[in-house]
This record gives structure tokens, sequence and C-alpha cells, in this order.
């Protein structure tokens, strides 16, 4: 009866994590002078399937959701160093559906997902600079790091399959390095996500806690820059691990390992203002979301004290 309900509470499924995990930034280490703001509005749209890799008794499970996110950057001196901060907010609205024992089922979910904070710094390459000492500086190798932070303020209901929210804490340090020769860039991150036990996972007869095991990732980038602020990219990452357990038993088909490949767009049209756009997919899926995404975000920034 354990097993039996062990596998049928994999369904439950968080689309924070899943869009978290995706995440494809392509230059997210190159600085930027000091007191720079921007704010950013972006609308992400996901289309696909959902590999459970025969854990549970579902299939032609799929997912058509639109993701609008608020998102917030702000560069500063860290000890003579650059470094930034971002918060994002997002929101989510979207249909699943799938054959549970020969029967069609389909849910409508929207609601808020979880909120996302990242503290990036740079270690080597990159020193604070104003403006008028930035237009002057010239990129070569870049080293840094960051930590971002999933906060559990997304919609959940431990009585529901399909969640917005982890209802749990969520980690990643990672390290990042960039380098640039002329017109191109090269970008390459490694880090790993951590995440505490969600108290109340959807289980039968009752919810139960449900750990996981840490998830590591790898992240690249390949870009050109046209003139400045405008730029394309190919991107591309691989990550590994996230077993989960059901009151500690632990389930080891859900072991996730995946990958994304894709292209990103940014063109500026106005002394403060930019378009960025993106398109990725599933490129090996063995347990997870294989969705196609389509992502596109306005931008407004400027350099001051004040904002």
């Amino acid at each position: 009866m354990r097993m039996c309900r062990t596998q049928i509470a994999v369904i439950a499924l968080s689309l924070s994590c899943i869009a978290t995990a995706q995440d494809l930034a392509p230059r997210a280490y190159v600085i930027a002078p000091e007191h720079s703001t921007a704010v950013n509005l972006t609308w992400s749209f996901y289309d696909g399937g959902l590999n459970f890799n025969g854990t549970i008794p579902i299939t032609g499970a799929t997912g058509t959701y639109s993701i609008p996110t608020f998102s917030l950057f702000h560069t500063f001196d860290f000890f003579g160093r650059s470094a930034n901060i971002s918060v994002s907010l997002p929101y989510g609205v979207g249909t699943f559906s799938g054959d549970v024992f020969g029967k069609n089922k389909s849910i409508y979910r929207s609601g808020l997902l979880d909120f996302v904070g990242r503290f990036s710094v740079n270690l080597m390459g990159g020193p604070a600079m104003q403006a008028r000492e930035f237009a002057k500086w010239k990129q070569k190798v870049i080293l840094g790091a960051s930590i971002k932070i999933v906060a559990p303020t997304g919609q959940y209901d431990p009585t529901k399959l399909v969640n917005w929210g982890i209802n749990r804490w969520a980690f990643k340090p990672e390290f990042g390095y960039s380098e640039r020769w002329g017109h191109w860039v090269l970008d390459g991150y490694a880090g790993v996500w951590f995440y505490t036990t969600n108290p109340a996972y959807f289980d039968i007869p009752k919810p139960e806690p449900q750990t996981e095991a840490p998830i590591g990732s790898f992240e690249g980038h390949l870009s050109y820059t046209f003139k400045e602020r405008a730029w394309a990219s190919l991107d591309g990452n691989f990550w590994w691990g996230g077993i989960t357990a059901l009151n500690s038993i632990r389930n080891l088909d859900t072991k996730q390992t995946s990958s994304r490949v894709g292209v990103t767009v940014s063109v500026p049209f106005t002394k403060h203002q930019s378009i960025k756009a993106s398109y990725s997919r599933g490129d090996y899926v063995r347990f997870g979301g294989d969705y196609h995404n389509v992502q596109v975000g306005w931008q407004y920034s400027w350099i001051g004290k004040h904002w």
C-alpha cells in the first residue's frame, strides 16, 4: 500500500519549481555601472508534456500555461566589487490534462508563484565603477558568485495535485564565469539547488512530509554583440539529481537528468528601454516537464542614486 501511495503522490506538481529549474539566463555575470537600476516585465509561455518515467498510471500528460513576471534589478558597490540584487514576483495561469486510468482529466490553475531573490557579486575582473569609469572599461575575464533564494509565498494547497508554489524554501549557490573576445562573450555557470522539507505534500489519505535531494546544474551561453545593448546568444543547460522521498521513503524513479537548449535576442529601442525575446525547448528529459518556452520581456533602465 505504501508503494502505491508513494507513486501516486509523484503527480503533485509545482510549476514554480519547473519554471525555475529550466531557467536560461545569458550574461548573468556581466557587470553594469554602480547605481544601475532596471525594471523588467516579462511574459513566459510554456506548452508541452510531462514525463513521469512510468512512476504513476497517467499517460499523455500536458500543460499549457503563461507566467507574467515583475522584476527589479539594482547594482551597488560591495567592498569595492561590483554587485547586484534582483527580486521577482511571478503570476501563473494555465491548464493541465492527462489520461488517468483511461479517463481524460483536465484542471485550470491561476495564482501567485513563489517570490525569487538573487544576490550576485563579482570576484575577479569587475570592480565597482561609476558610469564614467565604466565607459572606458573593457571586459576580459569575469568570475562571480551568486545566491538565489525561492521563498514559499506562492499559491499552495496540499489537497491539490497541481500547485504554483513549492511550500518550502529553496537555495541555489552558483559560481559564474564570463569572458569576452571582441564581439563574442562566453558564459558558464555551475550551481546546486538545495531544498527544505515540504511539511504537507499531496498524498492519500492525508498530506505527508516530502524531501528532495539537491539538484546540480550547469549552464552555458555563447553570445555576439552587434552594438551597445544589442546582442544574441545560443543557450543550453543540464541538471541532474532531485530524488524525492515521501515520509523518508525514496523514489529513485524521480531522479532528474535533463537539459534545455535555446536562443535569446536583446534589442534596445530607446536610451532607457529594450526588448528581450527567447525560445527554448527540452533537449533531453528523463523526468519532469518537457516544454517549449517562448519569453518576451520589456526593460526600462537608468543610472542614478535615486530609484
